[in-house]
């Protein structure tokens, strides 16, 4: 085994998890969940799939476009069913 010594740089790890441009957005997650979360500090899942715990004011961010398609996407709920 042989031991490689770097170079001296500004290279640091990738932290994000892959999380990439996730944490530049504001995510859609059901209100019920944000609050729950706000109480047991437990992760919440965006319609795109982000998890994480919000800790940030979504309104100083853009709405994830992927969020924002699938939202867009669903269809309306609480309906009678009928035409």
């Amino acid at each position: 085994m042989s031991t490689k010594i770097l170079p001296d740089s500004d290279v640091r790890p990738d932290l994000s998890h892959g999380d990439g441009d996730h944490e530049r957005f504001a995510h859609y997650v059901q209100k019920a969940k944000i609050t729950e979360s706000a109480v047991t500090g437990t992760p919440v899942i965006a319609l795109c799939g982000k998890v994480w715990v919000p800790n940030r004011d979504p309104k100083k961010y853009p709405v994830c476009p992927e969020c924002k398609e699938i939202y867009d996407g669903l269809k309306p709920g609480g309906g009678d069913g009928g035409e």
